[in-house]
């Protein structure tokens, strides 16, 4: 299931240049990985670090970036569930303005406990990641 956000460049995510400083794509793909949590999933990350005590940290990454984003521009970000684990996720994120490709990522997530050990996904989490998978769901306005 494909989960898309549209965010706006702004002036905090770029260089002197007016173009995205590569970091910044990390909290960008972040924020999608949030809302896809809290508007597909209904599991807010909220909910799991401040309610449960639980986590899903980040544990690998891969990006390409394949094009610069400017001051200003509107880039759709792509979230969808390539693989479920036991205890970990992995998404493809990719991140399009019109038809050119400006990044892709491949980001793992695991599910941890308060001590920081992974344990096996929530019912309700794994069945909504599986449930993801090869799927396409609307676009869903931010």
């Amino acid at each position: 299931m494909a989960y898309s956000r549209d965010i706006r460049i702004e002036f905090n995510h770029c260089d002197p240049a007016g173009i995205v400083f590569y970091p910044r794509y990390f909290e960008m793909t972040n924020s999608v990985v949030e809302n896809y949590f809290r508007d597909v999933l209904d599991y807010p990350f909220e909910r799991i670090s401040m309610a449960e005590g639980r986590g899903v940290p980040t544990v690998h990454i891969e990006c390409d970036f394949r094009a610069p984003s400017e001051l200003g521009e509107v880039v759709t970000f792509t979230l969808e569930v390539v693989r479920v684990g036991r205890a970990s996720v992995q998404f493809r994120i990719t991140a399009r303005r019109g038809g050119e490709t400006r990044l892709t990522a491949t980001l793992t997530l695991v599910w941890v406990n308060a001590k920081g050990r992974a344990e096996s996904w929530p019912p309700a989490i794994r069945k909504g990641l599986e449930a993801a998978r090869g799927k396409r769901i609307e676009e869903k306005a931010t």
